[in-house]
């Protein structure tokens, strides 16, 4: 069973998820919040799972409440549910420490796949939206002049060639089964890899790992082989 809080500022938004939720056997509301400063209350108080939260909020947004609840490192995980798959929120969103964002017309399937997915310690973000995402953002990430190398990080440099290659893959938005595909490799053997690479780098997902080769300007470089 996943605990959810749910948080945000629309009364029907709240009821429509939770009358989804709760019509699901693997999922249970704990609660809900209409603003990010009670979400911030709520999440340590009930230690939920999974914290669905909006990001256009009246007084303390959806990001700042995100940056606020990974901070106290308890075990919840963030999903962010935005209107826009544009929606300039949703980058600052994942680097405050959500694990992924939805729309909020996905499907009903796709919502309860993406809590049990982040409940389970995976990111939750389709790969074209990451690209996109990230493509739209590119203007705050570094620019490499020809020839130049990404920037040195110790964390790049624990890297095995091999790793460095999936790191990159991750990056562009790649599934496992595309990794697996491209790079010639077993799906079990990336699997393998992309925990070896989130270990290495720190990284809690997924997420975490494209904005980290983002910063460095990794996908500025040549791609995996």
């Amino acid at each position: 069973m996943t605990t959810v809080l749910i948080v945000d500022d629309q009364p029907l938004q709240r009821f429509g998820f939770r009358m989804l939720l709760e019509s699901s056997p693997e999922t249970e509301v704990v609660g809900e919040a209409a603003h990010g400063a009670d979400a911030v209350r709520r999440a340590a108080e009930l230690r939920p799972d999974v914290v669905l939260m909006d990001v256009r909020m009246p007084g303390m947004d959806g990001i700042e409440a995100t940056r606020r609840i990974v901070a106290a490192g308890g075990r919840c995980r963030i999903l962010v549910l935005t209107t826009f798959d544009m929606d300039e929120y949703a980058h600052a969103a994942l680097r405050a420490g959500a694990s992924g964002f939805l729309l909020k017309d996905a499907l009903p399937e796709e919502l309860l796949a993406g809590i049990r997915a982040v409940a389970s310690g995976d990111a939750v973000i389709a790969p074209g939206l990451t690209r996109r995402l990230l493509d739209a953002y590119a203007h705050h990430l570094p620019v490499l002049a020809p020839g130049q190398q990404p920037a040195d990080d110790p964390r790049l440099r624990a890297l095995t060639e091999r790793e460095r290659e999936i790191l990159v893959a991750i990056a562009q938005g790649w599934t496992n089964g595309e990794i697996a595909q491209r790079l010639v490799l077993a799906e079990s053997t990336v699997k393998t890899h992309v925990g070896r690479v989130l270990a290495k780098i720190g990284a809690r997902d997924r997420v975490q790992a494209v904005i980290f080769a983002y910063d460095l300007g990794l996908t500025r470089a040549a791609g995996p082989g």
